[in-house]
């Protein structure tokens, strides 16, 4: 202890120049032992105070240490934070990367739809074309259905006289023709709900039924036979007990012919019988 007080005194003799000055002023023993004392004091305060700092610096330490811990693991959790930003960067350039190939993506479909649509402008175009093409054909046409129309009104009004001179010319024919066969009957058109007969004339015992026409064929046989049947369904009172159905024209098809013969109908022309005459028996009872 005194050689610490010693080069405390010492120390203050020489760093502290007021104290050089006391000590040189009043130098003596009490007022040394005095001032040892004071030192002494000085110096267990100067202890306490150490060790209150030694425990501070201690606690301090102890502080800095869970501190230095607590930087660690916060250093530890940034190094993970950093790892997912790393990560979260990677992901967004990859992102960048499928953006930047969707956009290229965008921009051939875009060019896709600009050439799609100059190509539908030609397309359009082209149909525009063809509609006037097709009005043009169509005026064409129009005017050509006219025509058309024209002479078929002037066919229909030749044919309808041809067909009012062939019936009358069939009437004047079949009238000479039964007269030489011994029948007398007055032919006329017959006109009936849903059925119309060119040549029908009946006396007491005999009945004609016919169809005149220009150029005829099976189906003249045929719509002749139909009418046939139906007068004996619907019609009964029309008929007689001998029926002769004929076929008055101008020419006969060949198929005609043969069949006209089976079935016992009349074709004649002007110029003479094409198929025997012959006559078909009713069993059909008037009265009923």
């Amino acid at each position: 202890m005194k050689t610490s007080l010693r080069e405390e005194i010492l120390d203050l003799l020489e760093k502290d120049k007021s104290f050089r000055y006391a000590v040189a002023g009043y130098l003596g023993v009490l007022e040394i032992l005095e001032k040892l004392d004071k030192l002494i004091e000085e110096q267990i305060k100067l202890r306490k105070e150490t060790n209150k700092i030694w425990i501070e610096f201690q606690e301090l330490k102890k502080e800095t240490s869970e501190i230095r811990q607590e930087v660690l693991e916060i250093r530890k959790e940034n190094q993970k934070i950093w790892k997912e930003i790393e990560e979260i960067r990677r992901e967004n350039h990859r992102i960048w990367l499928e953006l930047r190939g969707i956009k290229r993506e965008n921009q051939k479909i875009w060019s896709e739809i600009e050439g799609i649509k100059k190509e539908n402008q030609k397309i359009w175009l082209e149909i525009k074309r063809i509609e006037e093409n097709i009005e043009s054909l169509r005026e064409d046409t129009n005017r050509i259905f006219r025509v058309i129309d024209a002479r078929l009104t002037r066919v229909e009004h030749t044919l309808e006289k041809l067909t009012l001179d062939i019936e009358e010319e069939a009437r004047e024919v079949l009238r000479y023709r039964l007269k030489q066969m011994g029948i007398k009957v007055d032919l006329r058109r017959l006109e009936l709900p849903g059925l119309e007969i060119d040549l029908y004339g009946a006396s007491e015992e005999t009945c004609v039924i016919g169809e005149v026409s220009v150029r005829a064929g099976l189906g003249v046989l045929h719509r002749l036979l139909r009418k046939y049947e139906e007068i004996k369904s619907s019609y009964p009172e029309l008929l007689r007990r001998r029926v002769i159905l004929v076929i008055y024209t101008s020419l006969a098809l060949s198929e005609l012919v043969e069949e006209a013969a089976e079935k016992k109908v009349w074709v004649l022309k002007a110029t003479g019988d094409i198929v025997e005459p012959t006559w078909l028996e009713n069993s059909f009872d008037r009265a009923s």
